[in-house]
């Protein structure tokens, strides 16, 4: 099969193809035709290294797993003695968290893994997409919660996550005030965003200027703010969640999580997802509830160029890769 591998740590380039054998599935196996997958920042963090913390996880010299990518769509290859949840030909989405695995043209996994069929009719470009709206689903459904009525701010709103925390945060009831670059505001807006702010000309979280309002919910999709920033926005029992857990955002979650006032919440999303995570945004996909939100699209021989446009500070929405 056409894979693409990380060898070593470094930029886009350490990239390479690679024919490799397809997995054979076990008894409890399912084996998937992958057809579309994605570059996420994480995709990224353990192509690079960095932050160093990645490799704790990926390996400390070089990466363990030759085959990155977490997010996956495509069809039922074959499946193994003892799988009852899937058949040969099923269209499915899903994650493969604990080794990735989807930069490649098959992936074998346990068939209790996150993974759900296809129900509509989402494209697998499209599918791929919705499966990044796992992290927001997580973060604003469970750790935050968001509920009707709450004012939610989401920072880095026309991101991969951010676009789907955007109308998650709706979708709850929630009214949303969206912060990007001035390039994005009609796309923010189309999301359902009830304010748009322009990152480049004013910090939401300043008091004293006409855009500074109390949230109940900073939801950080972006990772680029700080719980100092945020709780100058955020209302006296107000919460900040983040996607990026560094060092002081650690501390912080430790020292407001017994607290009744303003608190700092994050969560390794990846490891908490199910198929029933997939099945519900499978479900508000088919619905229109939420919809994909594509950057560019690449084909599997162009993984590098897909890595530095996911790097490039430019995107809006998902970088998608079809094998």
């Amino acid at each position: 099969m056409r894979a693409m591998a990380c060898p070593g740590y470094g930029p886009p380039d350490v990239l390479e193809p690679r024919d490799m054998p397809t997995p054979e599935p076990g008894a409890d196996d399912v084996l998937v035709r992958v057809r579309a997958t994605t570059v996420t920042s994480a995709d990224c963090a353990f192509r690079s290294g960095r932050p160093f913390a990645a490799r704790l996880y990926s390996g400390l010299v070089r990466p363990r797993f030759p085959v990155l990518g977490g997010s996956f769509a495509g069809d039922v290859a074959a499946v193994g003695a003892n799988v009852r949840r899937f058949s040969v030909g099923d269209r499915v989405l899903g994650v493969s968290p604990n080794d990735f695995g989807a930069h490649a043209e098959f992936l074998c996994l346990p068939q209790d893994r996150p993974m759900a069929r296809i129900t509509g009719d989402t494209t697998y470009e499209e599918a791929a997409s919705v499966v990044e709206a796992t992290t927001a689903l997580t973060f604003l459904r469970d750790v935050g919660p968001v509920r009707p009525g709450h004012k939610v701010l989401v920072n880095g709103a026309t991101g991969s996550v951010g676009s789907y925390g955007v109308q998650l945060a709706k979708h709850y009831g929630a009214e949303v005030t969206a912060v990007c670059g001035p390039a994005n505001a009609d796309l923010a807006r189309s999301l359902g965003a009830d304010r748009v702010i322009d990152r480049t000309r004013v910090d939401p979280t300043l008091p004293g200027t006409a855009e500074h309002r109390l949230q109940d919910v900073f939801f950080d999709a972006a990772g680029k703010s700080s719980f100092g920033r945020a709780r100058r926005a955020l209302t006296p029992t107000g919460t900040y969640l983040t996607t990026a857990p560094d060092p002081s955002a650690v501390v912080h979650s430790l020292w407001t999580a017994r607290g009744r006032g303003r608190t700092c919440r994050f969560a390794a999303t990846g490891l908490r997802q199910s198929p029933d995570n997939l099945a519900h945004l499978d479900a508000l996909a088919g619905s229109g509830a939420i919809r994909a939100v594509i950057d560019r699209v690449y084909p599997l021989e162009d993984l590098v160029d897909a890595h530095r446009r996911a790097e490039s500070g430019r995107k809006a929405g998902t970088v998608v890769v079809t094998c």
